[in-house]
């Protein structure tokens, strides 16, 4: 077992700081490494398109997000059981939980890519794409959901190895991917002229890859990693496990779609206002996405050293867990939005040079402070909430956050108030603060301390 605790990361024991600094490090340059790639595609597109090809990959990379959250949800459900079932010194299961997951999920990745794929081009009327970006939009959401189970895949692999504490190989696995993105995409979209449809071959290969690679790697190391796995685990998913992942997994599935359907409901809004603001709305994603993945990354990390810890009942540990994440994460707001505030024309300038596009971004910069914020301050307490187990209160968060107040506001400053376009911007920023005040009250109520144990999956009920 030498090698297994080169992989495999206790902690319940040493500085809560230091555990959560460690492991959040990896999973934060494997999500910057996501961003940049997802960058190379819409600065690429950008210059080489202009704003019809910017806007065309942006609502298509919504309706590719908008498969993944299946995967995001068990995925992270999956990594919190695995979490846990370290934490209770139960090993010996791990194996068969994932080869349960994994059937499951590629399951939902087929499925799922037949029902959009029959139903795209409907599914892009409702998002009111632009005429000028409907042909762009249609080919780079088409070849993404082809390739969703290589996308979901990747995904699976990753929640398995930072369930047991790794982060560092995942971060290996991704920064092949982004290499091999970058090159297919000078390749495709500049060299061979492929427009939105090169750009989304580049992702769907390169995430295809790189899971491959990460399923080699955890199959090899299956017994230094402290657990068996066999054929039968994939052919025979356990069901008592199944329903452990789905009780957990449903609502975090739940509360990922809830959240972006409300983002699909207001950019659909926001793409009504013209290719120029549906443009620059392309980039404000790809700038919250690069400020959430700081907040995501302490979440991910957060969630498995609380759930071991909450396995191992260690809840001073949690608490302690809790405050290390909020101070990191508003100190890197601080320094974010500094920089926001100093340079905002050069971060826009890095994605278009188009001045009408620019000129939205000018009045944008106060919302993205907002936007900043309350990713800081949601990360900790979403951490809370999954790393407990408890699907009550991400079924709940999912509800508030991510229909009534997200909905709810934008509709407000967007139509009721006539803001428009900022208006929606301003409500889904504002609605980015449901989960700390939800998590807030959970906390204090003790509850997550609390909660039924499965003999077959550790899920607090």
């Amino acid at each position: 077992m030498g090698k297994s605790e080169t992989l495999i990361h206790d902690f319940t024991q040493g500085s809560c700081t230091k555990n959560l600094i460690v492991f959040a490090s990896p999973i934060f340059l494997s999500n910057l490494m996501q961003v940049i790639y997802n960058m190379v595609d819409m600065v690429i597109v950008g210059h080489a398109l202009g704003k019809a090809g910017l806007s065309g990959v942006s609502v298509g990379g919504d309706v590719s997000t908008l498969l993944l959250l299946v995967a995001m949800g068990f995925s992270s459900a999956g990594q919190v059981i695995i979490s846990q079932l370290i934490g209770q010194e139960k090993r010996e299961k791990i194996g068969r939980f994932v080869g349960t997951m994994f059937t499951f999920l590629m399951l939902c990745a087929i499925g799922l890519g037949i029902v959009c794929f029959l139903a795209r081009r409907w599914i892009l009327q409702i998002m009111q794409t632009p005429a000028e970006a409907w042909s762009s939009a249609l080919s780079y959401s088409t070849i993404c959901i082809c390739g969703m189970p290589f996308i979901y895949g990747y995904n699976i692999m990753s929640a398995v190895l930072r369930g047991l504490g790794d982060s560092r190989h995942p971060f290996l696995f991704v920064g092949i991917s982004t290499v091999l993105n970058i090159l297919l995409d000078l390749l495709l979209v500049v060299g061979l002229h492929m427009g939105a449809g090169g750009a989304a071959i580049a992702t769907v290969f390169s995430q295809g890859v790189s899971f491959l690679c990460s399923a080699v790697f955890l199959y090899r190391r299956r017994e230094s990693l402290g657990f068996t796995i066999a054929r039968g685990d994939f052919l025979h998913p356990d069901r008592e496990m199944l329903t452990g992942l789905l009780k957990l997994g449903i609502p975090m599935a739940i509360k990922n779609a809830a959240v972006m359907f409300s983002k699909l409901f207001v950019n659909a809004w926001i793409n009504s206002y013209g290719v120029a603001v549906s443009a620059f709305s392309g980039v404000a994603s790809k700038i919250a996405n690069t400020v959430s993945l700081f907040s995501n990354s302490l979440n991910a990390a957060g969630a498995s050293i609380i759930g071991q810890n909450i396995g191992s009942k260690l809840y001073d540990r949690v608490k302690k867990t809790l405050f290390a994440m909020f101070r990191i994460t508003l100190l890197i707001t601080v320094v974010l939005s500094l920089l926001m505030y100093l340079f905002p024309n050069q971060i826009y300038g890095a994605f278009t040079s188009d001045p009408e596009v620019l000129a939205i971004g000018a009045t944008y910069l106060p919302i993205a402070i907002v936007m900043f914020f309350g990713s800081a301050v949601r990360a900790p307490m979403n951490g809370l909430i999954n790393g407990s187990g408890n699907y009550r209160v991400n079924f709940v968060t999912a509800i508030l956050d991510g229909i009534v107040i997200r909905i709810g506001l934008s509709l407000l400053f967007g139509l009721a108030l006539h803001m428009g376009a900022h208006g929606f911007w301003l409500g889904d920023a504002i609605a980015g603060y449901t989960p700390f005040f939800i998590g807030l009250f959970f906390y204090r109520s003790g509850v997550w301390k609390k909660g039924m144990q499965t003999e077959s999956a550790p899920v607090s009920l």
